[in-house]
């Protein structure tokens, strides 16, 4: 029950990190399909979504593998991990967008390996894990690269071709990819080592 009540706390702040940077988008917007279209250009709000949608099925009893657990946690820890070493102070925000910004990029990277900590089944990932969770971000690029090419506005700095080259994307990519399947494996040996 207080694994459930905890998920409930993480969904509710994934939600309301997005229903806050919803509000302050849409302020500038004027348009709720515009909101909707400019916030999906983003990793962070997918990776919020999955969070928001993940724990919510945890908190309402239904059975959510370990292996989809796993693969949250690593894509959200992406997003603060990224968010720290190369984002955090680029905008100055205020209000609404400053909130959103916390909930989003700290808060839930900090609450979603504090649940798996203290609540996940252990010893139930598997060493193919990693490549599959890798898929998320490896389909994310494309659709990113996609929209930046075509909207002439990239998501983030180190995948904007018009600025950096393809040449100097694909490394950047490449960089992120490894350490993203590196701490895979480092989740897999530590949940190995606490089941």
């Amino acid at each position: 029950m207080i694994a459930r009540i905890a998920a409930a706390i993480v969904a509710l702040a994934a939600m309301a990190g997005l229903s806050v940077q919803y509000a302050a988008t849409l302020e500038q917007t004027g348009s709720a399909g515009a909101t909707l279209w400019i916030l999906l250009r983003y990793f962070t709000i997918w990776t919020n979504i999955a969070v928001a949608l993940t724990f919510a099925a945890i908190a309402a009893g239904r059975h959510v593998t370990p292996r989809r657990i796993g693969g949250v946690l690593l894509s959200i820890m992406l997003v603060g991990i990224i968010y720290g070493l190369l984002l955090r102070g680029m905008l100055a925000l205020s209000g609404g967008a400053l909130l959103a910004d916390a909930l989003l990029h700290k808060v839930t990277p900090l609450l979603v390996p504090l649940w798996w900590i203290a609540f996940a089944r252990k010893g139930r990932l598997a060493p193919r894990d990693p490549w599959r969770w890798a898929l998320f971000p490896a389909i994310y690029l494309p659709y990113a690269l996609l929209r930046g090419a075509v909207e002439g506005r990239y998501a983030y700095p180190f995948i904007n071709v018009a600025n950096l080259g393809i040449g100097q994307v694909l490394v950047n990519a490449l960089m992120i990819a490894v350490g993203f399947v590196m701490a895979g494996y480092a989740l897999i040996w530590i949940d190995q080592r606490w089941r």
